[in-house]
């Protein structure tokens, strides 16, 4: 019999605002109107706990009665109703999980539970499964998570096994280009081959040895800009966007994107559409304007902060840079405004003008 608990956590309706905003979703977005409603439940799997503490959790942690339903084991489920459940991929840090164990411990501080959590999506209607594939396309990131099954399992108990031996690259240093090249395409790194052959002379020259797979991995994800390289500077071919409220300014919007790379990097073949130029192409706009002043926001919380506006600045490259939106509620906070560390920066106190 298994001791693992199960509890299902509810939005009562007047407070299920992810539950609307995902019904919201799946008919503007996906375009699938046959989805009446839409239910979202936070699953919790727990383990290793006393009754009387697991009675308190039920009240304190995991739901909050005013504005929560909670069920045991189970819940009610409307007829033809199709259900499923998503939980982080393993070594995914799980914070809902986290902060839950660090609660149930603050109502004992002898106990140690072992506390699991999904997501759990009921959609209910007249759903075809070619939707309901789609919906959980919609639910689910592959990056972060994966779907899971909706049986209780015998324990949360995690057994790993011993770790074989860090492998060793033997004839990495003094390797022959071929032979290089065949080992890097058999990683997938995110480096270059420039990169990974000067990894090579490091070796070969400074460390005169061997790396392990260990030293390449570590190499590959924090010297070579894992995220530059492999998302934002990816370049892209082939742009669609799906059918919803906002499909038609979105796609205005990427046209005069287009338009304006065009006559930006006109003559130029090096410079192709990626996520990194559509962030910054219109910054390099204004500067290719040579305009005069620029007003940056420098609060950190609704906007950038002092530390991304001044890299802003340095790519507009106006004559003057204007530090505003400073501080929530206050027009002016002199601290904030001399924490924005810009070439040509001018700070115009309440009261102040300027005239061009």
């Amino acid at each position: 019999m298994s001791n693992v608990r199960r509890v299902y956590v509810e939005k009562k309706p007047a407070y299920a605002v992810q539950a609307k905003e995902l019904k919201h979703e799946i008919s503007s977005y996906l375009g699938i109107k046959s989805a009446t409603n839409v239910r979202v439940l936070i699953r919790y799997d727990v383990e290793n706990i006393s009754d009387e503490v697991f009675e308190k959790a039920c009240r304190t942690v995991f739901a909050e009665p005013p504005v929560d339903d909670l069920y045991l084991e189970k819940f009610d489920v409307a007829e033809g109703a199709r259900v499923f459940s998503v939980e982080f991929l393993p070594g995914q840090f799980d914070q809902r999980a986290d902060s839950a164990v660090q609660c149930v411990q603050f109502l004992d501080e002898n106990a140690a539970p072992i506390i699991r959590s999904a997501t759990t999506y009921v959609i209910e209607g007249t759903v075809t499964d070619a939707e309901f594939e789609a919906i959980k396309h919609h639910c689910i990131n592959p990056v972060d998570s994966r779907e899971t099954g909706l049986e209780k399992p015998e324990t949360l108990v995690t057994v790993f096994p011993d770790p074989e031996n860090v492998k060793i690259f033997d004839g990495f240093k003094d390797m022959a280009e071929a032979d290089l090249k065949e080992l890097y395409s058999s990683l997938n790194l995110a480096m270059t081959f420039k990169d990974f052959q000067h990894i090579q002379n490091y070796f070969r020259n400074e460390e005169k040895r061997d790396p392990s797979m260990t030293e390449i991995r570590v190499l590959d994800t924090y010297w070579s800009d894992h995220c530059r390289h492999t998302t934002f500077s990816t370049e892209l071919t082939s742009v669609k966007f799906d059918e919803g409220d906002y499909k038609t300014p979105i796609e205005k919007t990427y046209k005069e994107y287009l338009d304006a790379h065009k006559d930006m990097y006109k003559g130029r073949d090096d410079k192709f559409v990626c996520l990194m130029d559509l962030a910054v192409l219109g910054m390099k706009k204004l500067r290719a304007e040579q305009i005069d002043y620029a007003f940056l926001p420098i609060d950190g919380i609704y906007n950038m902060n002092a530390i991304e506006a001044a890299r802003c600045a340095e790519i507009i490259g106006a004559k003057c840079n204007v530090p505003v939106h400073m501080k929530p509620g206050a027009l002016f906070s002199q601290e904030m405004a001399e924490s924005f560390h810009a070439e040509n920066r001018l700070i115009l106190r309440p009261g102040q003008t300027i005239t061009w």
